[in-house]
């Protein structure tokens, strides 16, 4: 470190930035919403308890928000401090400002954009009173950790788990849907997050912020809905005998739910298809039209398709598995693949090859796996007057809501 660096370590981290839009589009965020929406919305206390689980802390929860990144830019919407990997305070920064990290070997240096200021192999930006943490291009509540994962830069965000239920939910359902509907949301979203961290392996962190686990778009996508259905319902979650769920949810199943058995690998027993009320969704049916050349391109290397075999087929119509001819021969596609390969919406699909018009036609049923609860099916009922209970207890066959004591 040089020593004009050293003496700037000693003071604060003023003029970092040389990006002029983060005290502009960057922060409209916290004066026009966020700081709105920072207050606790408590809604009614209604609660159906079925069991009482064994007491726990508040959940600290680790949320991947940026992973494989060479530069990493995080800021603090009030006066934040930098630690290193071992807990020490280094700098104090300004609010508003951003601080950019940046992989170097096995080592994630500190830089203001021309220099560096220090080194560690992980740095932490925690904010003071209650502020938001920038990360990349969206605020958290919480705190960061940035560090190296394969000698590259993961961002994590540390988060309460209800704060985190904030924007799960809305990035989840739209924030105007019925109260029952974001509470039910906001139950299984809770629970799905218990469970993905009481098994996890991975080091680093609990879950991602894709739908890959479920999404999280942080304060953005918080409202005053999605706060009070989250207050509403503070540790809730769905059970079967006695233990926390994996309560997986997806947009729309097409008329009826699938069991987890027949889409996996692995069946659990309050995963199973039941009736679903989604037939109001945008995506309840739906058809895609593919030229026969794009089709076939998008299959591989099988040449012209010259005829599509009749699907094997789950309980519920999706397809498990279909044979297609091509120039090239034959192949077995699973249905996973083949929605996949022509990015369709479901796997509950039909597919029509026209030899007239060289035209391949795709009619198909709802969006997402099919498992677990239907959000536009949780929607239909909320609006038809179901508690949020009642719904869990649908989708989520033989379960009991129960309450973590805190």
């Amino acid at each position: 470190m040089s020593a004009q660096t050293a003496s700037f370590a000693k003071n604060w981290l003023f003029g970092l930035t040389t990006d002029s839009t983060i005290g502009k589009e960057q922060t409209s965020p916290f004066h026009s919403s966020a700081l709105r929406w920072s207050l606790r919305w408590w809604g009614g206390l209604l609660l159906w308890l079925l069991l009482v689980l064994p007491a726990q802390a508040a959940v600290e929860l680790r949320v991947a928000i940026a992973q494989g990144n060479e530069a990493i830019r995080v800021g603090s919407s009030t006066t934040g401090i930098i630690r290193d990997s071992g807990g020490q305070a280094l700098y104090q920064l300004p609010e508003l400002q951003a601080i950019i990290l940046e992989a170097d070997n096995n080592m994630v240096d500190l830089t203001n954009g021309n220099q560096t200021l220090a080194e560690s192999s992980a740095f932490w930006l925690e904010p003071s009173a209650d502020g938001f943490v920038w990360i990349g291009d969206k605020w958290y509540r919480g705190r960061v950790l940035v560090t190296l994962a394969d000698g590259e830069l993961t961002a994590i965000n540390y988060v309460d788990l209800e704060d985190y239920l904030y924007s799960v939910v809305g990035s989840e359902m739209p924030t105007s849907w019925p109260q029952a509907a974001l509470q039910s949301q906001a139950v299984a979203a809770r629970s799905y997050a218990l469970y993905k961290r009481s098994r996890n392996r991975n080091p680093l962190y609990d879950v991602d912020a894709t739908t890959t686990y479920q999404a999280y778009k942080g304060i953005a996508q918080e409202a005053a809905s999605t706060i009070a259905a989250v207050d509403s319902t503070k540790n809730n979650v769905v059970t079967y005998n006695g233990e926390v769920i994996e309560a997986i949810f997806h947009s729309s199943s097409g008329g009826h739910t699938e069991n987890a058995g027949e889409i996996w690998s692995s069946d659990v027993p309050y995963l199973r298809g039941v009736e679903d009320y989604d037939q109001n969704a945008p995506v309840y049916r739906w058809e895609e039209t593919f030229s026969l050349d794009d089709f076939s391109s998008r299959l591989g290397n099988m040449g012209t398709v010259r005829s599509i075999g009749t699907p094997r087929l789950t309980t519920q119509g999706r397809v498990s598995s279909i044979s297609i001819t091509g120039d090239n021969g034959t192949q077995t596609f699973k249905g996973s693949d083949i929605r996949s390969a022509l990015r369709l919406r479901s796997t509950r699909f039909t597919i029509r090859l026209n030899e007239d018009t060289n035209q391949v036609s795709v009619t198909g049923f709802g969006f997402g796996h099919g498992v677990g609860m239907s959000q536009w099916g949780a929607r239909s009922l909320a609006e038809q007057g179901w508690s949020y209970e009642q719904i869990l207890e649908h989708y989520y066959q033989s379960t009991a809501i129960a309450l973590l004591e805190s």
